[in-house]
């Protein structure tokens, strides 16, 4: 027990997963009987979420004063690198989903149907961003809806000055009682991760993804490279800070991403490290952690295009130069919409294939594996969050670097 006390946050999430992989692979079905201890741990993160975006956002506003021209300073270098990084993801998914070529000797007649849920457009996806009734959308947990109303309550209460201080004191006490209920919930994600990871691993198997195999390692290496360039060079160059300790300071996130498959719920984690590790205040990663829980999907990006190019040579069919910018378009548009919880790219993909004229039955063929790509995929958005509220952050002198260099800190 003293050398579990011991033991950092991530240290007993990367034992959970293990333990989980080998109960998983000894236990095979009957793994799926820990199942409910992931689902549970599921289940108090999304009872998080809500409150938490809603209640980070509103404070992370306010604290910006009534300097509308700040925010908007911020706002936009936050979507401008949100934007670029997903645009850069999905061409690194078309590059390798061109040259390992998934789909060839794939049998997509053995496909069988999938439901999918309609993907709106780009338009009616900015029309439906002002909620008709602000509490039917925390209840319903629509996402967007809820940055925008909570970012507009934020505004209302800076501008209101100091009537509105008693209004901003109690969203402050609110936010402190919050982040105190996730460090609880955070302490037995070691055995949600135990639960999940025995469940898929025993689900699946290892054999599943010899099929799709050209998929499973586009996909993956994709997502490495993205990480390494583009994420860790971002971290460098721009925010001239060391990769090394940005991927020390954010291991716990990245963990729970890899098992949970949801932004959205490692959107606790994230805010967490990003404070406590990375030295970001709270003021940025309040406002920049739950946008990018949103609408930052690089990862899911990569899995656009290698899936894109997977159903399209797996039913032969030809993709010219104009279908390629119409899937990273589509791609990295529809992201904004996309939600950040698991399985939502599938839904994505179907908007990307009807986009291009592509078979929307190669979505099952996917589907089978799509557990298995969401774990790569989600370590990827999250990752990137944090690398976006970083350069923000230190692009606005909003980030304690000693708290960033200090290793002794992680958790």
């Amino acid at each position: 027990m003293k050398f579990l006390k011991k033991l950092k946050l991530w240290h007993k999430i990367v034992i959970g997963m293990v333990l989980g992989i080998i109960v998983g692979l000894v236990g095979g079905e009957s793994a799926a009987y820990l199942k409910p201890l992931g689902t549970l741990f599921i289940n108090l993160i999304k009872m998080l979420i809500v409150p938490l975006i809603f209640v980070s956002l509103v404070v992370g506003v306010m604290s910006m004063g009534n300097d509308l021209k700040k925010m908007g300073i911020i706002g936009g270098k936050t979507l401008g690198l949100y934007l670029l990084t997903t645009t850069i993801a999905v061409t690194i998914g078309l590059l390798f989903g061109t040259i390992l070529k998934p789909g060839k000797g794939v049998d997509i007649s053995t496909a069988g149907e999938v439901q999918t849920s309609q993907f709106p457009g780009f338009i009616e996806t900015i029309v439906n961003l002002v909620p008709k009734n602000p509490v039917y959308s925390l209840a319903q947990g629509n996402v967007l809806q809820i940055i925008v109303f909570a970012m507009l309550i934020g505004i209302a209460i800076s501008l209101t000055g100091e009537k509105g201080k008693p209004v901003a004191n109690l969203f402050e006490s609110m936010a402190d009682v919050i982040y105190k209920l996730t460090a609880m919930v955070m302490q037995v994600a070691p055995i949600g991760v135990f639960g999940l990871m025995a469940w898929v691993v025993g689900e699946y198997g290892i054999g599943m993804m010899l099929p799709l195999g050209k998929v499973i390692v586009g996909v993956y290496i994709a997502c490495i490279i993205h990480i390494g360039i583009v994420i860790l060079g971002s971290v460098l160059l721009l925010g001239k800070l060391s990769p090394i300790k940005f991927l020390k300071g954010i291991i716990s996130p990245f963990t729970f991403a890899f098992v949970s498959t949801s932004s959205s719920g490692t959107l606790p984690l994230s805010i967490s490290a990003a404070q406590e590790n990375l030295g970001i205040s709270r003021k940025i990663s309040s406002f920049v952690l739950p946008l990018g829980a949103t609408i930052n999907m690089d990862g899911t990006a990569i899995y656009q295009g290698v899936t894109a190019l997977f159903v399209a040579q797996a039913f032969g069919i030809e993709l010219g130069f104009n279908q390629y910018i119409i899937i990273i378009l589509t791609s990295t548009l529809a992201s904004i919409g996309t939600a950040g919880v698991p399985g939502a790219g599938l839904i994505m993909l179907s908007l990307v294939l009807t986009s291009v004229g592509l078979p929307i039955e190669g979505v099952a063929i996917i589907a089978g594996i799509d557990r298995i790509l969401d774990m790569a995929r989600t370590c990827v958005n999250v990752t990137g969050d944090c690398m976006v509220a970083l350069v923000v952050g230190k692009s606005e002198n909003e980030v304690d670097v000693n708290i960033f260099n200090q290793e002794s800190a992680l958790k």
